[in-house]
């Protein structure tokens, strides 16, 4: 393993599934936890996620804790953790741990092969899905790829999914830019690869539904993440976007002991 790898999970309310997927994680990593770090930015939980994430952090060095006091969305808090992030390879996943960690593998043979930005796909390969979304969530998600395509001009099959890995200097590029809290914040980050001149790449990933714990209210979430499909646009054609900054320098393999938080650091 020659680079250094940040993995970001965004967490609201996430105290029940998260011990399954951290551990998961730990797993994976195994002796290359000493060159990862695994950031858990709580998006202002009111249940015992940070309890959860604090006492893993105890155990385990690799794992950090951001600490917002304020439910912002799932885009704001990847935004976080990305900007914190101090990895060659930046990361995300669910905290329901719906595409195995082990796919990470896949996403980064490919960003060794030459991409910027990988999206771990569940509509490249289909018989990866081991339990699909019920139907109305995958036509709601077909309709959503539709106006991506005809509102912000991507030809993409999964936008939406919470796997995807970038390399550092066009993560930073991107989530310096992104001004989208919620869960449009995927299309918008993935719009600005498009305009940066980032390359994205597609690759097949296992894929399993978990109903229990899911945050998405798919008929109010989908018409908010239209607006923000549209808002994109407009941001864009009114230029309220800043210019992206240059990409950051090479951070040493070597990870800070504490991840800051709003106010205070993680214990």
């Amino acid at each position: 393993m020659s680079y250094t790898l940040s993995i970001i999970i965004p967490a609201y309310n996430e105290a029940g599934r998260l011990p399954r997927t951290l551990q998961h994680i730990l797993s994976y990593l195994g002796e290359k936890a000493d060159i990862a770090e695994v950031i858990v930015v709580n998006d202002g939980s009111t249940d015992r996620t940070v309890d959860v994430v604090k006492k893993f952090r105890a155990q385990h060095r690799c794992i950090q804790l951001i600490d917002n006091f304020a439910n912002r969305g799932k885009g704001s808090a990847i935004r976080d953790g990305v900007l914190r992030a101090k990895g060659d390879i930046i990361l995300f996943t669910d905290a329901d741990d719906s595409t195995p960690i082990e796919d990470a593998d896949k996403l980064i043979a490919a960003i060794e092969d030459g991409a910027d930005i990988v999206i771990g796909s569940r509509w490249v390969d289909r018989d990866l899905q081991s339990q699909p979304q019920p139907w109305y969530r995958r036509l709601n998600g077909r309709v959503y790829n539709l106006l991506l395509r005809k509102v912000l001009g991507l030809d993409l099959t999964d936008t939406q999914n919470g796997f995807k890995a970038y390399t550092r200097s066009a993560a930073k590029a991107i989530f310096a830019t992104q001004k989208i809290p919620g869960w449009g914040f995927d299309a918008e980050s993935l719009f600005f690869a498009h305009h940066f001149g980032f390359l994205v790449r597609e690759v097949p990933v296992e894929y399993t539904y978990y109903a229990e714990g899911s945050k998405i209210r798919p008929y109010r979430d989908g018409a908010r993440m239209l607006l923000e499909l549209l808002l994109v646009r407009w941001y864009f054609l009114t230029g309220a976007y800043a210019k992206p900054a240059p990409p950051p320098p090479l951070f040493p393999t070597a990870f800070p002991d504490e991840v800051l938080s709003e106010g205070h650091a993680s214990e």
